[in-house]
């Protein structure tokens, strides 16, 4: 059986032009060409899909190689098959390219989102936060220290406060000795940072504490959560 033109296939692949009455009865009759058709179907699908792309580094060098051996090797004689015709020789450039090009797309991505990814924290310290005798036994929370110098405290079921709540590092040996990080947001976890040169392994109770707005800067002595950090 004849087959179509292969300057036609790429022609309706790209939607250049429409095949004529005698065209469409060729391509419903005959496998190797619809599958050809195909073919390039989804390589100027795969083209359109990464036409918005920019800025994208060129593909490996070996890449190219590979394409350049592809187009120089010679086409090897094999007997004609009675149902399907070897590739033509036209369409092994075109796939090659469509190949570096899905590779150095695929490559890109991958490299953009491991340079995006945040590094995996490295947690230092811990404590479980817990109620105090007068606090509702449903109020705790977790506290982890990380090692960049900040805190990351989440809390739940606070008693609401006319003030505000207060996150304090405390010596246990000596209650006396505390250190204000930073106020708690009324809702969801919170990030403080530790103040520079404390001694993590002195001021280790946490403590949170409900502050009234008087513009005293001490502890109001009513603290709701504590909890001992532990490496």
């Amino acid at each position: 059986m004849e087959h179509l033109d292969p300057d036609r296939l790429v022609l309706f692949a790209l939607s250049e032009e429409a095949e004529d009455a005698a065209e469409s009865g060729h391509l419903a009759r005959c496998a190797t060409c619809r599958d050809e058709l195909d073919t390039l179907r989804t390589v100027t699908g795969l083209g359109a899909e990464t036409h918005d792309l920019r800025d994208l580094p060129p593909p490996p060098e070996q890449i190219w190689q590979r394409i350049e051996a592809d187009i120089a090797e010679p086409v090897r004689q094999q007997k004609p098959s009675p149902v399907r015709r070897s590739r033509p020789r036209w369409l092994v450039p075109v796939l090659a390219a469509a190949a570096a090009a899905i590779v150095a797309v695929a490559g890109t991505v991958a490299v953009d989102r491991f340079a995006g990814r945040a590094p995996a924290e490295t947690v230092t310290a811990r404590a479980t936060l817990a109620p105090l005798a007068t606090v509702p036994a449903a109020a705790g929370g977790t506290v982890r220290v990380l090692s960049d110098g900040e805190m990351r405290i989440g809390v739940r079921n606070l008693p609401l406060t006319t003030g505000f709540h207060e996150v304090w590092l405390i010596d246990p040996d000596d209650l006396t000795k505390m250190v204000a990080l930073g106020n708690l947001p009324d809702q969801g976890d919170s990030v403080l940072p530790v103040p520079p040169g404390i001694d993590m392994n002195q001021y280790r109770l946490v403590d949170i504490s409900d502050e009234p707005h008087d513009g005293d800067a001490t502890h109001s002595g009513r603290s709701l959560l504590r909890g001992i950090l532990t490496e």
